[in-house]
């Protein structure tokens, strides 16, 4: 028999039981959706928080009081918050022992305890912008560019100037049909004059990037207090190549800042891009095994389910057996038949999980704002394993049929 004949013959059994034949393909497919909307979730989470932490420049490290993710409450948090802030002092001193070892050194901290919101001309944004004080290497330490204008100077910071970089979201709010550059804004109780415009970053685990408002650090400090502060700092090298020699010296930069003797172990936190994508890369690896464990179970119990539905239909079909070998048909015609069947179910029931997979992941992905993606790798997976399976289990049952005897299956009723 040629091959289309046996796949005709297949599709023609299956369809005279599509009630048996669309439950024992929905293990398959629930098995397969599983392990397709969880990837497919995880992957466009990984990488929209790949790019959302992102935050450093290249070849840059940063040192602070938190760690970039320590959670909220809990023992870790008082861990965390019983620890000195790093003084604008001790950011300077490490300013001072790191020049001439680093291209640039950034300072900078963040007004998180007051709402941001700028006004002008009885024009308001959203009271919620990012109000950030620094010196001219926040653009380079954290990623942005400058549109237009000009950056924040190291005079600016030495004479503590009212002037502010602004994100492009609040150029199109404020001034949507004029330059903002020289006009006079209030920000949260404090007039400043635009010096700068920053071109668009866009969105980071869907929050906006361009909300951002950026002072002179001496500036923030005066306008916005600096006893209850601490500074980040980040420090970019000179090369990737010089950059471990970079970090070594940064370290002990910041160790003789903080006055820690050679027995204290560090007081404040090291990370970078880098270390920050490998932890989020390791908890994504410990998610995925996890979800391809719980599918492989469904799979092996939906594979049990077609063996048991193709034993049954050999059953059912023995008298139709003896009468095609009785006519010529061949044990291999037999055995391909009853393999066909079963990995035509395996893979319309993998092919559906994948397709509604895919859905729910993006759905979930979409919920949760990251971008939308489709696994192939996985899904190609899905169809392999899908083959193996209908082959793997639909072999035994495929096996007794081609071994039947012509006269006793002729015999059976």
């Amino acid at each position: 028999m040629r091959f289309k004949e046996v796949i005709a013959m297949a599709l023609t059994s299956l369809g005279a039981n599509k009630l048996r034949s669309a439950l024992t393909m929905t293990g398959i497919t629930i098995g397969v959706f599983s392990v397709i909307s969880v990837m497919t979730a995880i992957g466009a989470l990984q990488n929209s928080i790949e790019s959302g932490i992102s935050f450093l420049g290249s070849n840059i490290f940063q040192f602070a009081k938190y760690p970039a993710n320590v959670s909220a409450g809990g023992d870790a948090q008082k861990k965390y918050e019983n620890r000195h802030n790093i003084t604008y002092q001790q950011a300077l001193r490490y300013s001072e022992l790191m020049e001439g070892s680093a291209r640039e050194v950034c300072l900078k901290t963040f007004g998180h305890d007051f709402k941001g919101q700028a006004v002008y001309n009885g024009v308001k944004t959203t009271p919620s912008l990012t109000v950030a004080g620094s010196n001219q290497s926040f653009l380079t330490a954290n990623a942005y560019t400058l549109g237009y204008g000009h950056n924040i100077t190291d005079e600016d910071v030495k004479f503590s100037r009212r002037v502010l970089v602004v994100g492009k979201m609040i150029e199109q709010r404020l001034f949507p049909h004029e330059s903002p550059i020289g006009k006079v804004i209030r920000l949260s109780g404090h007039t400043y004059t635009i010096i700068g415009v920053l071109a668009e970053k866009g969105t980071s685990f869907g929050q906006s990037q361009d909300d951002i408002c950026i002072m002179p650090l001496t500036r923030f400090f005066e306008d916005y207090g600096e006893a209850k502060r601490s500074v980040n700092i980040a420090t970019q090298s000179f090369s990737q190549e010089t950059y471990n020699r970079t970090l070594d010296k940064g370290i002990g930069a910041m160790r003789m800042a903080r006055n820690l003797d050679a027995n204290q172990p560090n007081d404040f936190e090291i990370y970078s891009n880098d270390s920050l994508k490998s932890a989020f890369t390791s908890i994504a690896g410990v998610v995925r095994i996890g979800a391809f464990v719980i599918s492989f179970i469904a799979l092996v119990a939906a594979g049990i389910g077609i063996m048991n539905i193709m034993l049954v239909s050999v059953t059912e079909r023995t008298k139709e057996i003896g009468i095609r070998k009785s006519i010529g048909a061949r044990s291999r015609d037999i055995l391909r038949q009853f393999l066909t069947e079963a990995v035509f179910i395996s893979e319309a029931g993998g092919i559906l999980g994948i397709i509604l997979g895919v859905i729910g992941g993006d759905l979930l992905a979409m919920w949760l704002k990251a971008d939308l993606i489709f696994p192939f790798g996985w899904a190609l997976a899905g169809l392999i394993v899908c083959s193996g399976i209908g082959i793997g289990f639909g072999f035994y049952p495929a096996y007794r049929a081609a071994r039947l005897d012509p006269i006793d299956a002729l015999r059976f009723e």
